[in-house]
């Protein structure tokens, strides 16, 4: 699959709840008001999608939430998908999650044949930790990390980049990282849904981020890649890697092979835009056979736009887009 602006889409991020049990305060409000059950594509619904977007050259996918962990019978999903994975099929299967989960399920994600997955942990302090997920316990969070790295999952923690939260934290992270083998990925926070909140209060450039980090570590440029956004560099003190992702300061669309499915069933082909494809009544007609549904997946990559247009908006205090993180799959 093509792209207007000839860019391969070969990665599909997957979201197959927009629950979550913790309410990170740049991704949700405290009162969340979630999806009815009819509205959530099925498991079966999720993995014919999938099926149609492999065989149309798609070879990576990575599930997303909300938190994909807390969704009741996800497993088979995952295990459907792990299957899919091999010549002619996926090159990789990835999941992020916020590590809660993980001690029951680490050694499972494994045996489907997940290898990879992100954990979001924004801050290695207890108390600032409760503050940012408004009611998570860090200790359950490093219990799964520790699990997934028993089970011989390769970690990357997901940071959030908030100002006046953790951005005296980095060091303190990059080492933490460096100590247990586990690569880093600062992101800057995203005008994307009501959270109850000032995004003004919240946004510090990842530029800023790099700067102060090269007062304490010898950055190295490298080429590696992961499919995904992030930039990276290696840290020569370490060993290990931090990953910028940067929407605001820096647009990385001119690369970008992704788009995003919603537990809906709606396409987003551009996480900064509007714009989508709607697929969840073509799963339940059963006059849209698999040649259908293949079609309007080309259909709607046909129209997937050259970049987001996300912005601040420090005069009115509003989000770019007005879906939360939660629903189109962080």
């Amino acid at each position: 699959m093509t792209d207007p602006f000839g860019r391969a889409v070969t990665y599909l991020r997957v979201s197959v709840t927009d629950r979550c049990d913790l309410r990170c305060v740049y991704c949700m409000a405290e009162d969340m008001t979630f999806l009815p059950k009819k509205d959530i594509l099925t498991l079966e619904e999720i993995d014919r999608l999938c099926g149609a977007f492999i065989a149309l050259g798609t070879d990576k996918i990575r599930l997303t939430g909300g938190e994909p962990l807390v969704r009741k019978g996800v497993m088979t999903l995952v295990q459907a998908l792990g299957a899919r994975i091999g010549a002619g099929g996926l090159r990789e299967l990835t999941v992020t999650t916020n590590g809660t989960q993980l001690t029951k399920m680490a050694g499972d994600l494994y045996a489907a044949g997940v290898r990879r997955i992100n954990v979001s942990l924004d801050t290695l302090d207890p108390a600032v930790f409760a503050a940012v997920t408004r009611w998570g316990r860090i200790e359950q969070t490093l219990d799964g990390i520790f699990a997934a790295k028993a089970a011989g999952l390769a970690i990357k923690i997901n940071a959030v980049a908030l100002k006046g939260v953790n951005e005296q934290e980095f060091d303190r992270m990059v080492a933490w990282c460096g100590e247990h083998g586990f690569d880093l990925c600062l992101i800057e926070t995203m005008p994307m849904g009501d959270i109850s909140g000032d995004r003004t209060e919240q946004y510090l450039p990842l530029s800023l981020v790099r700067s102060r980090l090269r007062q304490t570590w010898t950055l190295e440029e490298t080429d590696y890649r992961t499919g995904g956004p992030a930039r990276y560099v290696t840290v020569k003190e370490t060993g290990r890697r931090i990953g910028f992702i940067t929407p605001m300061t820096h647009n990385f669309c001119e690369s970008c092979n992704r788009v995003r499915l919603t537990c809906t069933g709606t396409l987003f082909m551009c996480l900064g835009q509007d714009d989508a494809a709607e697929f969840r009544d073509k799963l339940r007609d059963p006059s849209v056979d698999d040649a259908a549904l293949a079609q309007a997946i080309r259909d709607a990559i046909a129209r997937k736009p050259k970049g987001h247009d996300f912005v601040i908006d420090r005069r009115h205090n509003r989000p770019a887009v007005a879906r939360h993180m939660s629903m189109t799959g962080g």
